[in-house]
């Protein structure tokens, strides 16, 4: 049976890696912000995490942001989120690449991710650059400033426009000139250069499972696809991984 082949092929794999994008924190309820969700009173997510949006009116993307934030501390783990956890401890080369920036991962406990577009839990000062943790729901001034220098605070993500910091792609890199098997979890496909990991390692050989309800651009390239939830679907390649001997 399939689930009992990616279990089989979880365990032989020297490097496995999973990618993970909002599908996979859309079964908790974090809205995805695409599509129906995409809209904001009237704007749309793309039109608001832009450099430029921030430098035109930084209350205006506060304000969406902290609407953001008390949705997402609202939210818990799913069975997904905790299983890909688990799978640190059973598996030691096991990593994971987020593109996912709501804490949800971290919360379940992972720790060996990259999380490729930053945290919503952290701000950056605009002026010294410095990154700190920030859980206040909601935020106690509008737009937050730093407690250093008084500068702007921003979120620490990476938006539209912004390329992803080096010392994040370079772990990714390496995770990816690395792996032998590929987790496709409730992404997209279309946002790069995420998109371009499937190809990436089927080029140098390795295997490629999509777990996604709809088909994406990177489903011819998956050698084994699961057209169900990644909270449905893992919890079953992790009960058929008990039963190999």
């Amino acid at each position: 049976m399939i689930i009992e082949t990616a279990a089989r092929w979880l365990q032989e794999a020297n490097h496995p890696l999973a990618l993970t994008g909002a599908g996979v924190s859309a079964e908790s309820g974090v809205p995805t912000f695409r599509g129906a969700d995409g809209l904001w009173r009237t704007y749309r997510a793309e039109d608001l995490a832009t450099p430029s949006a921030f430098e035109r009116d930084p209350r205006l993307v506060w304000e969406w942001y902290d609407e953001r934030r008390r949705s997402i501390a609202a939210k818990s783990p799913n069975a997904a989120h905790r299983i890909l956890a688990a799978w640190e401890s059973r598996f030691p080369s096991f990593h994971l690449i987020t593109q996912n920036v709501d804490g949800l991962h971290q919360a379940a406990g992972s720790t060996r991710l990259v999380p490729m577009h930053g945290h919503i839990w952290e701000t950056r000062c605009t002026r010294e650059q410095v990154v700190e943790e920030n859980r206040e729901v909601p935020l106690v001034s509008i737009p937050p400033t730093c407690r250093r220098c008084g500068a702007l605070l921003r979120p620490h993500i990476v938006w539209f426009g912004e390329p992803i910091p080096a010392e994040w792609m370079g772990a990714i890199q390496k995770l990816i000139a690395a792996c032998d098997l590929l987790l496709v979890i409730g992404t997209s496909g279309i946002v790069f250069p995420a998109a371009g990991f499937a190809h990436d390692v089927k080029i140098s050989g390795g295997r490629i499972i999509e777990v996604n309800p709809d088909e994406t651009p990177l489903s011819d390239l998956s050698d084994l696809a699961f057209r169900d939830p990644a909270a449905l679907i893992l919890p079953q390649i992790d009960h058929a991984l008990a039963n190999i001997h």
